[in-house]
C-alpha cells in the first residue's frame, strides 16, 4: 500500500519505519529539509533503540523515502496519517495549529478518495475539524479516522511492530477495510484491532494516558506517607501490585512522570473536562502530586544540606526522564537541578544519551561529563534520576572514594538500602525511611 505520513518527529517516524518494514511504500514529509538530509544519510534525530537500523535498511530498499512535498506525497498516497506536533497551548489544551494547517494542504493537494489518519494526539472533535477544513477544499471523496499510538519511548519499535492493541476510531466501513488492511501484518497471531467511533478513539488516547499517570502519582503518593509513618513503599508496592485488579505497572514511586505525553495529555483532558462543564478533580489531583513530587526529592536534599548550597556539588546520574531515550520533555533532573542551581550548587552530570539535549537546556550553567564516574568526582552527594541499566550495579567502593562524604539520593528507589548501610553509605529514598 501507498502511505504517506506527514511529520518526521518521534510518532511520524516511528509508524513510517515500522509500515515501511511491513513491505509498505511510505513517503515520510516533513518542511524542515535538515532534517530530511540527515535522515537520507542515515542520521536519526531521535534515540530510540533499533530505529536507527531499521530507517537505514527500508531506506536502502526505497520502501521509505523522505520529502518536504506533501502536495506530491498525497496524490501518490491511499492513506496520508497525519503525525505532527500538538504541543500544550498556554491554558492546558493542545495545540492543533499544525494538525489543522496540514488538513488544509490535504486538502488541496487530494486527487481522489482518501483515508485521512489523524495518528497525532488530539482531543474529543478534531477529526470533526479536520473533516471540515478538508471539505472546504476539495471535491473528492474522502474519510477522516482516528488511530492513537500507544508508543512507550525507549520500547516504541517493538510497541509498533508487535502492538498489545490498535485503536481505530472510524465513522465508514470502507475506511475500515483499509485500516484493518494495513494492520493484518503486525497480527499474525490473533486480532488485536478495536474498531470503535472516531470521538471515542480520540477520547481512549487521554483516557489511557491519564489512568497510568494517576496509577504513578497515587504510588507517589501512597510512599510519602509510608514515609512518615515508618512503612516501608516497596513492600507496600509489592503487596498491592500483586493483586490482579491493580497490576504492577506503573506502580513505582520516584520523582513522577514526565515525557511528551503524560504531562501534556493530562492538561489537555482537564481542560476538556473545564472545556464541557466537568470537573476532572482526579485526573487534576494526579497533575498536581506529579509537580509536587519534585519538591519532595529536593527537600530531602535540604534537610540534609541546609538551604545554602553554595560551595556543594551534586554529581546527577540521569537527566532524561526515563531510560532508553534521550528525551527530556518534562524530566523531572529540570525541575530539580533548577531548584538546586537557585540555592547555590554546583552541578555535575551525566546520562548516556540526553547530554545534548541537557546543553540546549541548562547551556554553561551545569557541568556535563563523559562518564556517571567523573559526574561524582569530588562531589558531596550523588543524585539518582533516571534508571539507566548502566547505574544499576555500579562500584559502590570506587563511589565511596569519588564522593566527599558517602551520601546517595536515590531518586528511583534502585538501590538496596541495607547493603548501601553496611558499607557506610547514607541513603536516601522514596518513601522508605533514610538508612
Amino acid at each position: 500500500m501507498h502511505i504517506a505520513v506527514i511529520g518526521t518527529g518521534y510518532v511520524g517516524l516511528v509508524a513510517g519505519t515500522c509500515f515501511a518494514e511491513m513491505g509498505n511504500d511510505v513517503i515520510c514529509v516533513d518542511n524542515d529539509r535538515e532534517k530530511l538530509t540527515k535522515l537520507e544519510n542515515g542520521i536519526i534525530p531521535i534515540y530510540e533503540p533499533g530505529l536507527e537500523e531499521l530507517v537505514k535498511s527500508n531506506f536502502r530498499e526505497k520502501r521509505i523515502t523522505f520529502s518536504s512535498d506533501l502536495d506530491s506525497a498525497v496524490k501518490k498516497s491511499e492513506v496520508c496519517f497525519i503525525a505532527v506536533g500538538t504541543p500544550q497551548d498556554e491554558d492546558g489544551s493542545a495545540d492543533l495549529q499544525y494538525v489543522l494547517g496540514v488538513a488544509e494542504q490535504i486538502g488541496k493537494a487530494i486527487n481522489g478518495y482518501k483515508v485521512i489518519v489523524d495518528k497525532s494526539t488530539v482531543p474529543v472533535g478534531t477529526a470533526e475539524k479536520v473533516t471540515n477544513i478538508i471539505k472546504q477544499n476539495t471535491i473528492y471523496p474522502f474519510d477522516v479516522v482516528s488511530n492513537p499510538e500507544f508508543l512507550k519511548q525507549g520500547n516504541a519499535v517493538d510497541d509498533f511492530l508487535s502492538p498489545d492493541r490498535v485503536i481505530i476510531g472510524s465513522n465508514s466501513e470502507k475506511a475500515t477495510r483499509i485500516m484493518q488492511d494495513i494492520y493484518s501484518p503486525f497480527f499474525r497471531t490473533g486480532n488485536r484491532v478495536i474498531v470503535m467511533d472516531v470521538k471515542s478513539a480520540e477520547m481512549t488516547k487521554y483516557a489511557a494516558n491519564s489512568f497510568l499517570a494517576t496509577k504513578i502519582s497515587f504510588m507517589n503518593e501512597i510512599a510519602n506517607l509510608c514515609e512518615k509513618v515508618g512503612a516501608d513503599a516497596e513492600m507496600v508496592r509489592v503487596g498491592i501490585s500483586t493483586d490482579s485488579r491493580i497490576g504492577n505497572k506503573f506502580l513505582f514511586p520516584g520523582l513522577g512522570y514526565g515525557g511528551s505525553c503524560f504531562p501534556k495529555d493530562v492538561k489537555a483532558l482537564i481542560k476538556t473536562g473545564e472545556d464541557y462543564g466537568v470537573d476532572m478533580s482526579i485526573i487534576r489531583s494526579a497533575d498536581n502530586t506529579n509537580k509536587k513530587q519534585r519538591e519532595v526529592f529536593v527537600q530531602k536534599i535540604i534537610d540534609k544540606f541546609g538551604k545554602d548550597l553554595n560551595g556543594k556539588t551534586f554529581g546527577v546520574w540521569g537527566l532524561a526522564f526515563k531510560p532508553k531515550t534521550d528525551d527530556m520533555r518534562e524530566a523531572p533532573a529540570i525541575t530539580i537541578i533548577n531548584s538546586l542551581l537557585e540555592m547555590g550548587a554546583k552541578i555535575k552530570c551525566y546520562d548516556p544519551k540526553a547530554i545534548d539535549l541537557a546543553k540546549r537546556i541548562f547551556k554553561e550553567k551545569i557541568e556535563y561529563c563523559n562518564s556517571s564516574y567523573s559526574a561524582i568526582e569530588n562531589a558531596d552527594a550523588m543524585l539518582l534520576m533516571t534508571e539507566w541499566n548502566e547505574f544499576r550495579r555500579p562500584d559502590f567502593e570506587k563511589i565511596k572514594t569519588l564522593l566527599k562524604q558517602p551520601v546517595i539520593f536515590d531518586g528511583r528507589n534502585q538501590y538496596n538500602a541495607e547493603r548501601l548501610n553496611e558499607q557506610g553509605f547514607e541513603l536516601y529514598q522514596i518513601g522508605k525511611e533514610k538508612k
